[in-house]
């Protein structure tokens, strides 16, 4: 019967423990202080514990005299902070902090794993190891080769810092010598920022050529750093930076690059940088800068795929009761043909809300804006020159009061009257002088739910109908920032269905329809609106293609989906007086442990109104499967129907066990513009684990052969 022992070591070693606040204590099946000797001897299942460093062997002779533990092994230790090391024998200082270990291995976050013929311990946070092999794969006991390995002459892991320093270091793949390093400096898996060199990856481009990118990480302070990533291929010579402060009330992002390549004759850049701060008093403050040297540059790199840049400063102040906001944009356009200096460019937006409860029950809801919209170039708007320089500002005033009940009988009911009144300063427009615009409006909304109940669902239905009636009295206004508006279920009861504050609906309307909820108690959801508006006369504000332009609106069908395997579907389609599809859109996820699925589709027919000359009818895809725990394969595409081909694709191959990440991909831009040319891209990383902060979970490890 195992004989379990406790002592405190305490007993024999406190003479020679300066400032030590923890005793150890020993477990062990057989301990013997031999008479008149200064030795304790520990045999059989030993363990030692002392200031949170564990200790396990066979047997453990401690010395008082010498203040050394020899130890033979087996040896497992287990320090504070979470390394372990594993050795044959051992020679060691009674706080573990100093000695020499032989034949032993060392794991660093269960990640990486240094295997030396012997290891020193200095001053408790220095481990100096000699002839290594450093790897974070998988090493089976038949002693197979590991897929990558860094063998060392020598490596000094400093654990207050978190960095290992190697002396001749040499990277084997496969067994096999790549390359010699003499000296280098890698963070532990413990630290998560250090300054050092991140995974470079390899880029194919037909526009580009074939080079490499080789990110280094800057840790400037614990609140900022930078990364520089030199781009260098055989036809561009790029310089991408990033960099990012945090501060105690607000954040800085900058991202930017500098290029000479062989596409044009001039240095091309870029710069998006944001930022945002909470300056006290419910006021924050942000701002944008979105810049770059030519319309092609951030496509053709894969920066991004905007076609119109703004940078912007805001200012909110948002409280229970009322809310202040103020931007100012500049729009710049990236998109073939179009003149920037006739967007217009310039815009500024300052608004103010506040609502009151009034004893007589309801919500009076107080409005302001000052809206500014500024054309660079001084061409006056004529019948040639639609819009050219047009300028205009427009001040607002609104006042709203609005007040929902639920009737004895379970009818909703939602009641609204308001005011507005709106001046427009017009200049450079030879057909509209300035203008001076009063609304009057009021609505009523009926809405009467049933509701059905079983074990395992509820059902809603809600018929629902709203009569609306607003008179506009002043000049006609040009409508400038409604020209794209969509029938949704989202406004089928809004007062006015326009997007912006030029247009609005005028006379005598309403709208009626249907919505059905469901909600499941096996997490099966769905709903359903059907709905249509009317009106006594045609609204020609309205586009032709936005189904509400006639006295009958195109009829609205929309429907929402979710399963609980992670299937999720969205739809909407609008339906002529002949139920022709005029409109409609659909949108797919599927997210389970194999499969990430998005698909779209769109169709929306041709509306120069709109700035849309011909019917486009797309689909989207971007999916990911993943076969097992090492292998996924990623494709997405974009494929116009009406134009009877993909308009680019994208296919993506991934690997990755629990030390190696290789990711492969190949994308084709197949359409071409004044400024952007057809490319095919290609591109490989390779990430070795084991020198970053975490590991992904759910990794498979390399399997061994027997």
């Amino acid at each position: 019967m195992r004989n379990i022992i406790a002592i405190f070591l305490t007993l024999l070693i406190t003479p020679v423990q300066v400032n030590a606040q923890e005793a150890a204590t020993l477990v062990a099946d057989f301990i013997l202080v031999p008479a008149g000797s200064k030795q304790l001897i520990a045999q059989g299942n030993v363990e030692v514990f002392f200031d949170g460093n564990r200790l396990s062997a066979q047997r453990i002779t401690f010395d008082q005299a010498s203040d050394k533990l020899t130890i033979a092994g087996p040896v497992f230790i287990v320090t504070s902070d979470g390394t372990i090391m594993t050795a044959d024998t051992a020679t060691l200082d009674s706080k573990l902090e100093n000695g020499i270990l032989r034949g032993a291995r060392l794991v660093l976050n269960q990640q990486l794993q240094l295997s030396a013929n012997q290891i020193n311990r200095v001053d408790g946070h220095f481990t100096q190891l000699y002839q290594v092999a450093a790897t974070s794969c998988h090493i089976c006991s038949n002693e197979e080769t590991p897929l990558w390995e860094i063998r060392v002459r020598r490596i000094i892991h400093d654990q207050n810092e978190q960095q290992l320093y190697f002396d001749d270091a040499t990277f084997h793949v496969a067994g096999v010598p790549i390359v010699y390093i003499p000296r280098m400096r890698l963070p532990d898996p413990t630290l998560t920022r250090a300054t050092g060199l991140l995974i470079p990856s390899f880029e194919s481009s037909s526009n580009l050529g074939t080079g490499f990118k080789f990110p280094y990480f800057i840790k400037l302070s614990d609140h900022s750093d930078l990364t520089l990533t030199p781009y260098l291929s055989t036809s561009t010579t790029t310089l991408e930076a990033a960099f990012r402060q945090a501060f105690l009330r607000g954040e800085i992002l900058i991202n930017s690059a500098i290029t000479n390549d062989d596409l044009t004759q001039n240095p091309r850049a870029y710069l998006f940088a944001n930022g945002i701060f909470n300056i006290g008093s419910d006021v924050t403050l942000g701002f944008g800068i979105e810049f770059t040297s030519d319309d092609a540059y951030l496509l053709e790199y894969g920066y991004s795929g905007k076609d119109r840049l703004d940078s912007e400063i805001v200012m909110q102040r948002v409280r229970d009761r009322d809310q202040t906001q103020a931007y100012l944009t500049y729009y710049a356009s990236q998109r073939a043909g179009e003149d920037t200096a006739k967007l217009p460019p310039l815009l500024v937006d300052i608004s103010w809300e506040s609502r009151v409860t009034p004893s007589w029950g309801g919500t009076v809801t107080l409005t302001s804006d000052l809206q500014s919209h500024y054309r660079t170039t001084a061409t006056k708007r004529t019948a040639l020159e639609d819009m050219a320089g047009r300028d205009v500002a427009r001040i607002s005033f609104g006042t709203e009061w609005d007040r929902d009940r639920i009737t004895l009988i379970g009818l909703v009911t939602n009641g609204t009257f308001g005011i507005n009144l709106d001046y427009f300063n017009i200049g450079d427009d030879s057909f509209v002088d300035d203008t001076l615009r009063s609304t009057i409006y009021g609505q009523t909304t009926l809405r009467y739910p049933f509701i059905s109940q079983s074990n395992n669902s509820t059902h809603v239905l809600e018929p629902f109908g709203q009569l609306a009636w607003s008179s506009v009295q002043g000049d006609k206004v040009t409508n400038e920032d409604s020209t794209a508006t969509e029938f949704d279920q989202a406004n089928i009861l809004s007062l006015s269905r326009f997007s912006g504050e030029d247009a609005v609906e005028t006379g005598l309307r309403g709208a009626a329809g249907l919505s059905w909820k469901r909600i499941g108690a096996d997490r099966w959801d769905s709903t359903m609106t059907v709905g249509r508006v009317f009106r006594v006369t045609p609204d020609l504000n309205f586009s032709l293609s936005s189904g509400l332009r006639e006295t009958a609106s195109d009829l609205l069908i929309a429907g929402q989906l979710r399963a609980p395997s992670g299937f999720s579907m969205d739809s909407r389609l609008l339906l002529n007086n002949n139920f022709d599809i005029t409109k409609s859109e659909a949108r797919m996820m599927w997210n389970s442990s194999k499969l990430d699925l998005a698909a779209s589709y769109i169709f929306l027919p041709a509306d120069t109104f709109e700035n849309r000359p011909l019917n486009v009818s797309e689909w989207t895809i971007d999916n990911t499967y993943h076969f097992d725990q090492v292998w996924s394969l990623g494709l997405d595409a974009r494929y116009e129907v009406k134009g009877n081909g993909p308009t680019n694709a994208g296919l993506q191959i991934g690997w990755q066990n629990e030390c190696v990440t290789v990711d492969f991909s190949v994308s084709r831009r197949f359409t071409s513009s004044t400024t952007l040319n057809q490319s095919t891209d290609f591109g490989l990383l390779i990430g070795l684990s084991g020198f970053d902060a975490g590991r992904s979970a759910g990794v498979a490890s390399h399997s061994c052969n027997n």
